[in-house]
């Protein structure tokens, strides 16, 4: 008899979400689902607030990736009054970026995926989790928490707040960077590259015990996009976007983000409160494609610092072409967070970042601003209207996991076909349908601007309905 297997909520990831798997009468996957079943709803509460206020409520948004949406938000603003921030506010942005893509990555590495990574995805539920990583893994571990608070560290030294500083304003920022912690960070610099390099070293060992995993983690051929600067190299910030094909060919190049409507539409579903953006000329549901860590390194021509292209370099050896699995996620975070650090080494020795002129000041010239970076977990669009007094008449974000959202439902269904049948359903099976999600890193507070709680069930129904059994 067909059956319906429902993971609620997934584990080990920012937000609520829900996995359900459709078994035929065989016992058989026939289908599989990604849901989001929360709502909040951002783009509609801003309205009718000032242009201004945008960026210090957008970054409530989320806890663990504020900033990016505060530059996001920012550039849209600097998009309606028509400025172009000092220099020194451009540097600050970027650096305050790095902090937070190495306190992202750490998270999502060192605390979400490293249970599964390090201590395998079969193994014992209560072992494989952060403690049982510090048992096994001491001095990772310890890394780990090191590396995420050098990232909060830098954040807070940058904007006065570790959280939801409100920094962020139209224009550029709203203070400029103390000299003191200028060195501090530079002091910095060090003990971070000693953790993420040894840390690399220490993952790419282990690829070899994850063929199985690397196989079915949506692997499969689809569409690529990110950000690259004017040589075609790793860009967070102030780029322009790129789309490849499966191939590695380039589709669509240098996109100004204020344009992007001309590449991506969204679909919706009732299944989801998750919007599906899709590659237009293609349309939906074939214009699948990809956002985050592995999509930025397949698009890019290289990331423009010595060891991070080091690292690049041997990433892009894996396969002849894009790397297809997403579980090169893992991988490609660890090659962010260096690239960042080295960034954030040249951003400090620029003389321009300690100048006190942060900020243009204007009143709004223009009607509709959009503003585009690179969050660690993929591409984020804010696109803002706003009247003649400059108060919200209209909001769109789209967000990382917005664009890798059928990407994520198709990747549950291939795992789920590799690893589930109706005859054995393990435990460790299902752990890999969760931790194909987390490969992806979704924030579903990001998505869906998530409410509520819910405890972690596991259900076995018929179609009907009726519960077979509870977990």
């Amino acid at each position: 008899m067909a059956e319906t297997i429902t993971i609620e909520p997934i584990t080990r990831i920012e937000g609520h979400g829900k996995i359900t798997i459709i078994l035929d009468d065989d016992g058989q996957v026939s289908d599989a689902r990604f849901h989001v079943t929360q709502f909040r709803g951002f783009e509609k509460l801003c309205e009718g607030r000032p242009y201004y206020e945008m960026p210090a409520i957008t970054e409530r948004i989320c806890g663990i990736c504020p900033v990016s949406h505060a530059l996001a938000s920012g550039k849209a603003c600097d998009a309606i009054l028509g400025v172009h921030p000092p220099e020194a506010a451009s540097l600050l942005r970027r650096l305050l970026n790095c902090g937070e893509f190495i306190q992202s990555h750490a998270l999502s590495f060192f605390y979400l995926s490293s249970p599964d990574l390090f201590l395998g995805m079969d193994a014992d539920p209560a072992k494989r989790n952060i403690t049982g990583i510090i048992e096994a893994y001491p001095e990772m571990a310890r890394d780990g928490i090191r590396l995420r608070k050098i990232g909060q560290q830098i954040i807070e030294m940058i904007s006065g707040k570790r959280i939801h500083a409100s920094w962020v304003v139209p224009g550029g920022v709203n203070a400029p960077l103390d000299a003191g912690h200028r060195q501090t960070m530079l002091q910095m610099i060090p003990e971070a590259l000693e953790i993420i390099i040894r840390t690399l070293a220490l993952f790419k060992k282990t690829l070899d015990q994850h063929r199985e995993e690397i196989r079915t983690f949506a692997n499969f051929p689809t569409y690529f996009m990110g950000m690259v600067d004017e040589e075609g190299n790793l860009e967070h910030v102030s780029g322009r976007l790129r789309i490849i094909d499966a191939k590695g060919h380039i589709v669509a190049d240098a996109i100004d983000p204020a344009d992007y409507r001309e590449y991506i539409a969204e679909a919706v579903e009732p299944w989801s409160y998750l919007k599906f953006p899709y590659y237009k000329p293609l349309g939906f549901p074939a214009g699948i494609y990809r956002v985050g860590p592995a999509a930025r390194l397949n698009v890019c021509n290289g990331c423009g610092t010595a060891l991070a292209d080091q690292e690049w370099a041997e990433f892009r050896e894996i396969e002849r072409g894009p790397l297809m699995s997403s579980f090169f996620n893992h991988y490609a975070r660890l090659i962010e967070i260096l690239f960042c650090i080295e960034t954030m080494q040249g951003l400090l020795a620029e003389p321009a970042i300690l100048a006190a002129r942060v900020r243009a000041v204007a009143q709004p010239n223009f009607p509709e601003g959009v503003g585009c970076v690179e969050a660690p977990r993929g591409t984020l669009i804010h696109h803002y209207r706003v009247d003649e007094d400059g108060l919200m008449t209209w909001a769109n974000l789209i967000v990382a996991t917005g664009h890798n959202t059928m990407a994520m439902s198709r990747g549950v269904l291939q795992v789920a076909k590799r690893f589930i049948t109706g005859a054995k359903i393990t435990e460790g099976a299902l752990n890999r349908v969760e931790a194909l999600i987390r490969a992806f890193d979704p924030c579903l507070s990001c998505s869906t601007h998530a409410l509520g709680q819910a405890p972690f069930t596991i259900r076995f129904m018929k179609t009907d309905g009726t519960i077979l059994g509870e977990t």
